[in-house]
């Protein structure tokens, strides 16, 4: 129902409560008393490949509406755009080039987050974020940090304005070979 709910436009866009609490040591504080339990769990690593795996490649939703999900609704909604979202001239050139034939398994022994689970342990996903520029400079190059401890930079949000709503989803045309 979910993604249905997506597809035709009843949800608008997708998030986490990424927050990457270990279980051992701080998750399992809650073993007898639930309310203890750290809220959220660590999810932002995987997310474009979780979405793309199982909306895009399952036929759930198309490309155009996971790049839209993802990136530029998003952007909308939380009142950054168009600095946030969109590839154009003045914008922040934040770029994720995603490699959708990367086939692999989601595990805590192989993700970069500082945390000792992952909530989708052993799930196979298909494609992959091998590059993240943000602001025209590397963050991730070739699925390893390449990025500098202090250079983010606070983005004041405008205020939410649902305004008019968004055109319709035009289909993708894609050309094979070049």
């Amino acid at each position: 129902m979910l993604w249905n709910a997506l597809k035709n436009g009843q949800l608008q866009t997708i998030g986490s409560d990424h927050c990457s609490f270990n279980f051992k040591g701080q998750k399992d504080l809650g073993r007898d008393d639930f309310s203890k339990i750290p809220n959220g769990g660590p999810v932002i690593e995987d997310r474009l490949s979780i979405l793309y795996s199982e909306g895009v490649v399952k036929g759930r939703i198309s490309l155009n509406q996971w790049v839209d999900l993802c990136s530029t609704r998003a952007s909308k909604l939380f009142g950054l755009f168009p600095q946030k979202g969109t590839l154009a001239v003045g914008t922040d050139a934040d770029i994720v080039v995603f490699d959708p034939s990367i086939s692999r398994v989601i595990s805590a022994e192989t993700h970069h987050m500082n945390v000792d689970y992952s909530a989708f342990e052993g799930m196979q996903v298909q494609g992959c974020p091998v590059t993240v520029l943000c602001r025209g400079e590397y963050v991730i190059r070739d699925r390893q940090f390449a990025g500098a401890a202090g250079v983010g930079q606070y983005v004041k949000r405008n205020k939410y304005d649902a305004g008019p709503p968004l055109p319709a989803r035009q289909p993708v045309t894609t050309v094979k070979g070049g």
